[in-house]
């Protein structure tokens, strides 16, 4: 039991070493100059490990993804039990864009960005099956049980308006560069895009 523990360690040490290869590589020459046979060879792993975890190099940002939502869905619980669900959407996303900006950084949105669009590749970025569309569906759905939210549109319609508004700031953010203030603009369009659903006082 105890070997059997070992292995298990000793493979996700091994699948974390390749994604970290593989993103930093991404970052640095981009995603379409980056060759599995090289990730292997610098991760100093083999390819049957590399095809053990992932069925293409576009699954290690699959699973990045999975860990930063993992960490969207820890932020909700930490989100005050008294506020808002305005201000809760407010908080959810300054914490996407501040973990995005530290934790990713531009060079690896932009990779992202790219590799979305290429054709027959996963599109993990508008999967409405996600853990931040199912959490920002859920403070809107609740925003709109309590009279804080209009009903004009649905909770979906909704959700993928504000999805939509996060997704555009992080293109904008790897477009204007380092000029642009990710934190304080993403703020803002969600504000504004709040400030059309919100039922008047």
């Amino acid at each position: 039991m105890s070997r059997f523990t070992l292995r298990q360690k000793k493979a996700l040490e091994t699948k974390q070493r390749i994604i970290e290869t593989a993103l930093d590589l991404f970052s640095r020459k981009g995603f379409d100059r980056v060759t599995v046979d090289e990730i292997v060879k610098v991760s100093k792993t083999s390819k049957g490990a590399f095809y053990v975890h992932f069925n293409s190099k576009y699954e290690i940002f699959l699973e990045k993804f999975k860990e930063i939502d993992e960490f969207f869905a820890n932020v909700t619980e930490t989100l005050p039990k008294e506020i808002s669900m305005y201000e809760k959407i407010l908080l959810l996303n300054q914490s996407q864009m501040t973990y995005l900006k530290d934790s990713l950084g531009m060079d690896l949105i932009r990779t992202v960005y790219m590799s979305a669009l290429i054709p027959n590749q996963p599109k993990f970025l508008s999967d409405t099956d996600r853990s931040l569309f199912r959490v920002v569906h859920s403070l809107v759905e609740e925003g709109q049980e309590t009279g804080e939210f209009k009903k004009d549109l649905s909770a979906q319609e909704i959700t993928m308006l504000i999805t939509r508004c996060m997704r555009g700031t992080l293109y904008d953010w790897a477009l204007f560069g380092e000029d642009f203030d990710l934190v304080e603009e993403g703020q803002k369009f969600i504000r504004t895009i709040l400030s059309g659903i919100i039922t008047k006082a």
